[in-house]
């Protein structure tokens, strides 16, 4: 089982940018694949971006990328999503969920295979 931590949230401007992290803990950190979602109010919750832990492989859906990047810090058991070019569309609810059984290749998986989730951070776009 997976603990995982996010943070960095906050406000931030148009144009702007923001940093979360999420830290997993536990016997399977740093294994399998780790995702980032978001869920704005009253929407489902979307994948945005993945990457792959054994090789650091990532992908990304259309609308965040070139803006957002997913990396891993130094011991593989922290993930960054870095965001640029923040838009008021961005606003949301953002969540880290990962399992040490998935890889994700041209898709980021469907958010029932993922067995740990963050508690989310909010991450609020406005002028």
């Amino acid at each position: 089982q997976l603990r995982l931590v996010e943070s960095g949230g906050g406000l931030a401007q148009p144009g702007g940018s923001l940093r979360l992290s999420c830290e997993a803990s536990g016997p399977q950190a740093g294994y399998g694949a780790t995702a980032w979602f978001r869920q704005e109010p009253g929407k489902e919750r979307e994948g945005i971006t993945c990457i792959n832990n054994s090789d650091g492989s990532t992908y990304a859906i259309l609308s965040v990328k070139g803006r957002f990047s997913i990396s891993r810090g130094n011991t593989r058991n922290t993930v960054f999503l870095q965001m640029n070019s923040l838009k008021p569309e961005d606003t949301a609810v953002y969540y880290c969920a990962a399992d040490a059984d998935l890889y994700c290749s041209d898709a980021v998986p469907d958010k029932t295979d993922f067995g740990s989730w963050g508690q989310g951070t909010k991450v609020t776009v406005s002028p």
